[in-house]
């Protein structure tokens, strides 16, 4: 792919979570990829064969890709291929008063309405407001275009976008037939069934599923802290309400949870409906309110004014290098307030230049919080340390210590 612009596929914000695992995905297809990203360092990383973080499988398919000369990164805009699909993997974010932000994605499709042509399928991935793949169809007939525009989320856990893309069922949206029975054409290669609705419908799925894992895992968080202060070992009241007994089976853990995706898409269904969404900001008083809860926790029984905590994980979620919106950074933020130092480590995340190596933090700590449960920190030697893991992970009980008197 000498020529930039000959390729079937361009993935805008392509050097992302969402955009790299599709393009590789596509390119391990056999389809010629195009990866437009403004982040001129992250393509370098991919230039070069690196991952820029962390998705099971992807390097072999970076690889792939480029031993093949079926990738192509660029920076420049004039560089869009002017044919094929056009993928944009810019979301609606939420402002600070937790209100949907639709300049992001106006801004950014007024950046490439010189680059649109009507040759172009537009894709769009990441979460979007209610209504807005109407809206951009309207917008774009506005500025003259006759572009077809399809809204296809994406529907991965963050770490296995590639292996979930080849394995999930991909909802198809579209604002006309054509954009429909061309979106299903571009799928068809990478995914094993596709579901047909119409555009609110695909945009309220993405919305509902992650609102629907929020509001699980706050319950879940609930009835921890519940338990908690009553006294009692909730990880023996999980294990009792969910062993061997099929209608709990799927009951979550507790665990801080936050990320890019769970908290902000609860709080555009909140506003979509006029703040009346009441379980969705119950989950979010509960869900960020775990870590307040397990500061005063620690307070109550060390002077904090006077010890040095060490947090264990930065990153969002176990086993991955994505620290975006991870409450980490919150209960670090309340506790420089209150403690007399705070020591971080992650053996996954690269971008934080205050974090420390794992013995040092142990080692220099006089009181320990499991952030994360990496894998790297199971059965984790303490030195002895107090250590408040809501997870469960670092010290657990085993099935013999629950399940007594059992045969």
């Amino acid at each position: 792919m000498t020529d930039k612009k000959n390729a079937d596929v361009c993935i805008v914000g392509g050097a992302g979570h969402v955009g790299l695992p599709m393009a590789l995905s596509f390119a391990n297809a056999g389809s010629r990829v195009q990866i437009y990203d403004i982040n001129e360092k992250t393509l370098a990383t991919i230039a070069s064969g690196t991952m820029p973080f962390v998705d099971d499988g992807a390097e072999a398919y970076l690889r792939h890709a480029l031993d093949n000369d079926l990738l192509t990164l660029t920076a420049d805009p004039a560089d869009i291929t002017p044919t094929g699909a056009l993928v944009i993997t810019i979301g609606t974010p939420v402002d600070e008063f937790l209100n949907p932000s639709h300049s992001a994605v106006k801004s950014s499709i007024d950046a490439l309405i010189p680059h649109i042509t009507d040759a172009h399928l537009i894709v769009l991935r990441s979460t979007l407001y209610p209504g807005t793949t109407e809206w951009l169809h309207r917008y774009l007939q506005e500025c003259g275009k006759k572009t077809r525009i399809s809204f296809c989320p994406e529907r991965s856990v963050q770490g296995r976008a590639i292996k979930e893309l080849s394995e999930l069922p991909q909802i198809i949206s579209g604002t006309s037939d054509a954009a429909v029975a061309e979106a299903m054409t571009f799928f068809a290669p990478v995914v094993p069934e596709m579901i047909e609705m119409a555009p609110l419908e695909a945009e309220f799925v993405k919305l509902f599923d992650n609102s629907y894992r929020y509001i699980e895992f706050a319950i879940a968080n609930q009835f921890y802290m519940l338990a908690d202060q009553a006294g009692a070992d909730y990880s023996k009241i999980h294990f009792g309400m969910t062993h061997r007994y099929e209608r709990a089976k799927h009951m979550p853990r507790p665990g801080y949870t936050a990320g890019p995706c769970l908290f902000k898409d609860t709080m555009q269904i909140a506003a979509f409906a006029r703040n009346q969404f009441s379980l969705g900001h119950s989950a979010m008083l509960v869900n960020e309110g775990l870590v307040l809860y397990m500061i005063e926790k620690i307070a109550a029984e060390h002077d904090l004014a006077n010890i040095t905590v060490g947090l264990l994980g930065m990153a969002f979620k176990a086993n991955s290098d994505d620290m975006r919106a991870s409450l980490s950074y919150k209960m670090k933020k309340h506790l420089m307030m209150r403690a007399k130092a705070v020591l971080t480590s992650d053996p996954y995340v690269q971008e934080d230049p205050n974090l420390l190596p794992l013995d040092e933090v142990v080692e220099k700590s006089d009181v320990l919080i499991l952030c994360t449960p990496h894998a790297d920190y199971r059965d984790l030697d303490v030195k002895g340390k107090p250590v408040f893991d809501v997870w469960n992970h670092v010290v657990r009980p085993t099935p013999t210590e629950v399940i007594k008197g059992s045969a």
